[in-house]
């Protein structure tokens, strides 16, 4: 490449290594919106596109020779810009990552192996409660028979309060659910 076709490629955003990319910040025109989903969508482009200015900068490095000094200054500045770009959109975006990711990732690891341990670990409490769930409904069963031998009338009794508590809960949960020309409501899949 001689130094006019390097001037040209530096002010056409030439990718060095044969294809024309783009240098326009296009995330920087876009309107500012309060969306998080839009707003981390902006900043993932912006990621992408400093990847490949990045890699642009590479192809500029490792074939360096005096002609290529002004796109090297081009892709540099321009390298500069998006990062400058990247932070403002990210100061948009409020997500948290939990410091185990990261600290995964600093050592080389997938981070779903995080995502693989809380599911255990919450596996392994729901496992616990329904121990503890089991053990108190074990627990009525037999106060409700011992308490049966000893005072059976009031036992009865008990247990047509409870039935009628449990039907008029139904027919509440039941009356809730229904529309005013009968049909059921019904929860939609997400």
């Amino acid at each position: 490449m001689d130094s006019s076709q390097s001037a040209v490629t530096a002010g056409t955003g030439g990718g060095g290594n044969g294809m024309m990319i783009s240098q326009t910040n296009d995330t920087a025109a876009t309107p500012a919106v309060d969306d998080p989903k839009q707003n981390l969508n902006h900043v993932i482009n912006s990621i992408q596109k400093t990847l490949g200015l990045l890699h642009q900068l590479y192809l500029t490095v490792s074939s360096f020779n005096a002609a290529s000094q002004l796109p090297l200054l081009h892709r540099l500045n321009s390298l500069v810009t998006e990062l400058d770009n990247m932070v403002k959109l990210a100061e948009k975006c409020n997500i948290q990552i939990p410091m185990e990711v990261l600290n995964l990732i600093d050592d080389g690891k997938n981070p779903d192996e995080f995502t693989r341990d809380v599911i255990n670990s919450c596996i392994a409490k729901n496992q616990i409660t329904k121990g503890k769930t089991d053990a108190f409904k074990g627990l009525r069963k037999h106060l409700l028979e011992e308490l049966e031998q000893t005072f059976p009338n009031e036992v009865e009794s008990y247990r047509e309060i409870r039935a009628a508590s449990a039907a008029e809960s139904k027919r509440l949960a039941q009356a809730q659910s229904m529309l005013p020309n009968g049909d059921m409501k019904v929860k939609p899949e997400l």
